[in-house]
């Protein structure tokens, strides 16, 4: 019986040993793996203004924003709800790293054409990477008639341009954070003292409340506001994911949707109630005949 217990451990003491030995030469061949981040927001916008995200490879994304009248509007108006201003826009992957789009505003009627191109990926294992970094680059151009008021002399002048360096992270499961060092011109300024050229800090954060929604608040930092009309944008809103749609609901001082309004153009003040109701629905098409249903 002794024998035969001595043969029994020593066994399992070789065959642990062997398992061990092949498990050390196994991590020695495996090949370093980089992990990178997902979904550091659940859309390609934080509220207003671009996040890091891109649309896939191949896949559209049908894009409907509305911003309501002012809650201080009175109940005549419906605190702003019979008032409403839509935007309507196609977004399309041609990579997986880089985005175009083109949309549609009712606010100065403004079309507005945009790329986006991701230069850098959060990512550790293999490659460390603490920030997701993009490109983003728009060109906006307003077509409602000239007025006494805002005077067009020209085609020209009815551009904007703006550029932005999107950098974020993603902290953990539940909080994300971007800053968004932006550079915006416009070819006609309604104000005379009102510089064509603005720089300007966005700051947006994504909280996850839920499997399904997140809260967002997004902030645009414009130094030129100290002696002008303008005011900076801010905006708190919650994402809902449901299926293939992104419902982002908010409240915001801009009624405007546009890069180069939203960031400039800002007359609302949170104090005096002039807040806005918006939504952005999103649904996204895909057109990449191998990708998994």
């Amino acid at each position: 019986m002794k024998k035969l217990l001595t043969c029994i451990l020593f066994c399992w003491a070789m065959s642990s040993w062997a398992q061990d030995d092949l498990f050390g030469e196994l991590d020695k061949n495996a090949k370093p793996v980089t992990n990178y981040t997902t979904a550091t927001f659940k859309s390609t916008r934080v509220i207003n203004g671009h996040s890091v995200e891109n649309m896939a490879a191949k896949h559209m994304d049908f894009r409907i924003s509305h911003r309501f009248g002012a809650l201080n509007s009175g109940f005549g108006e419906l605190w702003g709800l019979d008032q409403a201003k839509a935007r309507i826009a196609f977004e399309y992957g041609i990579t997986d790293n880089f985005m175009v789009g083109v949309g549609r505003s009712g606010y100065q009627k403004t079309y507005d054409y945009f790329a986006k191109y991701k230069l850098l990926r959060q990512s550790s294992g293999e490659r460390n990477m603490p920030v997701s970094v993009s490109l983003f680059g728009s060109v906006s151009t307003i077509t409602m008639p000239t007025g006494p008021d805002f005077r067009f002399n020209n085609n020209l002048q009815r551009q904007s341009y703006c550029g932005q360096l999107l950098i974020a992270r993603k902290l953990n499961d539940k909080i994300s954070v971007q800053i968004s060092p932006t550079i915006l011109h416009r070819n006609k300024v309604v104000l005379t003292n009102d510089p064509n050229t603005l720089v300007s800090i966005g700051l947006g954060g994504r909280a996850k409340i839920s499997k399904r929604t997140t809260l967002n608040v997004e902030y645009w930092l414009n130094p030129q506001n100290r002696n002008s009309i303008y005011t900076n944008c801010l905006s708190i809103g919650f994402d809902i994911e449901t299926g293939g749609h992104v419902f982002q609901l908010h409240f915001t001082n801009s009624r405007s949707m546009v890069e180069s309004q939203f960031i400039g153009q800002t007359t609302g003040q949170w104090s005096k109630g002039d807040i806005f109701y918006g939504f952005n629905l999103s649904r996204t098409f895909s057109f990449d005949s191998k990708s998994k249903k």
